[in-house]
């Protein structure tokens, strides 16, 4: 199906070719939509909560409310039966054009103060509202032409949201929500969701007594006698399958001065995410990524054309600062092993060095059961290196996965700026997908920054190509 050309500004509902009245929006349409009954729902039932933003999200949708005390299962229910009655009556959704300031003043009468934040951080002369009977919400669309294109909907769960994400801001009432095409297809998700409680693996850590989680270390697992016999089988795994690559182990520190970090460019841009510990009145921090400690590996020696291609591997302990909030069992966590490796080679070496490590990600997740699906990300608009290095890496890619006879998708533009790049992303038993490895390319970050060189055939220093993973 494709969009119609000529879908009139003024309705910005969205409509497909052929699609008549009674047939339903896309998804993300659809669940924005619900999310806005649900707003709708609550304010009629709970007429002092304020609004804060409501978006469609994967497999979903959710509102933040502005309200004293949590919502109870209870409340779920009566909003969900009030949707239904919303949703029966098959209210239009009328798009409506204001002046900005007509719109803050709007909602400043409503005492709506989080919709009022949002218009005076928007640039625009104009903004759009969304109307659906007596219920109005600042919106950019597009949404079902009416209320009563939502046939098959479920509220799940309220947790407690910042407002915009900083735990600065008050804490509001997060409702999720999921809207399907249809009752058969929504009973399947529900199923899914029933299953993956049954495999959920803190509750299978807990009664396997691999793991557990204590609230004295929080993102942090603590892993128990029998969780260690598997965790110890996977690392002669791991480091069999390197052993035999010519891949060479190293370990390098947890703790680290933070001048490392503003070489690398972390400090600037990842400072919030890392746990700092001053110490004789100089300031280190727990590593985060064990990226740039690899090149003073590297830099150990002089290096010549003929030591490369160089493969590092490391099993390194990482932190990170994720906030409470977002923690999630093993899914998110402050502390991890992250198995990595960099390798430092010639341009001429890409292509071999990238065709092995498309090889340990098959043999790794194939071990499991599992067939990764590959994702190549090319040069974006703002990149840094030499663009015949850039064409020559892409192709060397391309050529890698061609050569292994990989079906792969490319996501034009999305490569990093210092490089192109590989994901590999697989599907569990419920069909969710998850992104895990990447080959990522380097030109500059590592070699650059911290002035990376072997001395090549013609006696000159030159730069190596390095490669994440």
């Amino acid at each position: 199906m494709v969009l119609f050309s000529s879908m009139s500004e003024e309705d910005r509902h969205l409509r497909f070719e052929g699609e008549s009245d009674c047939e339903p929006a896309p998804l993300p349409t659809l669940r924005h939509s619900c999310s806005h009954i649900m707003a709708q729902a609550v304010k009629q039932l709970f007429p002092d909560v304020k609004l804060a933003i409501g978006p469609a999200i994967e497999d979903g949708f959710y509102y933040d409310f502005a309200k004293p005390e949590p919502f109870t299962s209870e409340d779920l229910l009566r909003i969900e039966q009030r949707m239904s009655e919303i949703i029966a009556k098959d209210l239009p959704f009328v798009r409506e054009e204001r002046p900005r300031e007509a719109a803050i003043h709007f909602f400043e009468e409503r005492g709506e103060p989080f919709k009022v934040e949002i218009l005076k951080g928007i640039d625009a002369a104009t903004v759009s509202l969304y109307r659906q009977g007596d219920f109005v919400d600042l919106c950019r669309g597009p949404h079902v032409p009416s209320t009563g294109h939502i046939r098959a909907f479920k509220l799940l769960s309220c947790s407690g949201a910042y407002w915009r994400g900083s735990e600065k801001n008050p804490m509001l009432q997060r409702i999720y929500g999921t809207a399907w095409l249809s009752r058969e297809d929504l009973d399947k998700y529900l199923w899914r969701l029933e299953e993956a409680k049954k495999r959920d693996h803190r509750k299978l850590g807990r009664e396997l007594d691999l793991f557990v989680f204590q609230d004295v270390s929080p993102g942090a697992a603590f892993w128990l006698p029998k969780g260690m016999v598997i965790f110890r089988a996977l690392e002669r795994f791991w480091r069999d399958v390197h052993d035999a690559r010519g891949y060479q182990e190293i370990s390098t520190p947890v703790l680290v001065h933070k001048r490392l970090w503003e070489q690398s460019g972390h400090w600037d841009h990842y400072r919030e995410n890392m746990f700092l510990v001053e110490a004789e009145e100089q300031t280190f921090s727990l590593k985060p990524m064990n990226c740039p400690e690899s090149t003073y590996v590297y830099r150990h020696h002089l290096r010549s054309y003929r030591d490369l291609p160089l493969r590092f591997s490391e099993l390194g302990r990482l932190y990170r600062f994720e906030r409470s909030g977002t923690l999630a069992g093993m899914f998110r966590v402050r502390q991890f092993t992250q198995d990595d490796a960099h390798i430092y080679c010639r341009p001429d070496q890409l292509q071999a060095e990238i065709m092995g490590v498309i090889e340990i990600v098959q043999l790794l997740y194939g071990a499991f059961g599992f067939e990764p699906r590959f994702f190549l990300s090319t040069k974006p608009e703002k990149a840094m290196g030499d663009p015949a290095l850039w064409q020559q890496a892409e192709a060397a890619l391309q050529d890698a996965l061609a050569k292994r006879d990989l079906p792969y998708e490319v996501r034009a533009a999305e490569g990093a700026f210092y490089g192109p790049k590989i994901d590999a992303v697989i599907s569990d038993v419920l069909g969710r997908d998850w992104q895990l490895a990447t080959i990522q390319l380097d030109f500059v970050m590592l070699p650059e920054r911290f002035a990376l060189e072997y001395i090549d055939a013609d006696g000159q220093p030159k730069r190596p190509v390095a490669i994440h993973r």
